[in-house]
């Protein structure tokens, strides 16, 4: 069982649209149901709507629902953006910088009341946040351990491989990798999966199955087995 709690977990993708929500709300999810105080964030989101004068991320409304606490969304989404397209430009038309400190402190305010904190990247792992920023200096700076999430489709081998090069250029912990069917039609699954497993020198922590209608609950079944909060850190 598990001694200490991490403080948290930094969830990356191969690529934008790989299902890092689907999966850092079923850990959140299941964080909660083995009883630890869980909270989702997602730092910076774009692509949100405005409801009652409020840009809203539908990522963050289903962390918030994955989640067994009660916090003020700014510290979950600091940074919220309603053009869908890549986080530095949005920044730039909405005249905001995003600034890593921001996210570092509502971080920290989480951390102090939460036992884990799973911290959703935006887009890949390299994807610009500002003029000097990326998404990689940002889990740099929060210097939790690292997932990644791998769409699976064609052309993930390569995606997936250059993820995992990249998170251990920076020196941070690959604490393991899901497989996400985002390609009902995806040639030789497991054949693809077979070859990432050999390549790469983490836990596959799971691997989810084709959902037309995505629910992070029944994700979250599939991480069961091979979950994080049961091993001994």
């Amino acid at each position: 069982m598990i001694s200490r709690m991490q403080p948290g977990y930094f969830i990356t993708g191969t690529d934008t649209g790989v299902g890092k929500t689907l999966v850092a709300s079923a850990l959140v999810y299941q964080f909660a149901q083995r009883g630890y105080k869980s909270v989702g964030m997602k730092p910076v989101a774009a692509g949100c709507n405005l409801v009652n004068g409020e840009l809203v991320s539908e990522d963050v409304v289903q962390l918030v629902s994955a989640s067994n606490m009660v916090v003020p969304v700014p510290q979950i989404n600091p940074y919220a953006f309603a053009p869908a397209i890549a986080p530095h430009l949005a920044a730039e038309m909405a005249g905001v910088e995003i600034e890593l400190g921001t996210i570092q402190q509502a971080y920290s305010m989480l951390a102090t009341q939460a036992d884990v904190v799973v911290v959703e990247g935006v887009g890949g792992f390299c994807v610009p946040l500002s003029d000097s920023a990326d998404t990689a200096d940002l889990a740099t700076a929060l210097a939790l351990p690292v997932m990644m999430v791998v769409g699976m489709r064609l052309g993930c081998l390569n995606h997936a491989l250059l993820t995992v090069a990249a998170i251990k250029a920076r020196g941070l912990t690959l604490a393991g990798w899901i497989a996400n069917s985002i390609d009902p039609n995806m040639a030789m699954f497991e054949e693809n999966l077979s070859s990432l497993k050999q390549r790469i020198d983490a836990q596959c922590l799971g691997v989810i199955p084709w959902q037309q209608e995505a629910d992070f609950r029944l994700a979250a079944s599939y991480l069961a087995s091979s979950a994080p909060s049961t091993t001994t850190l």
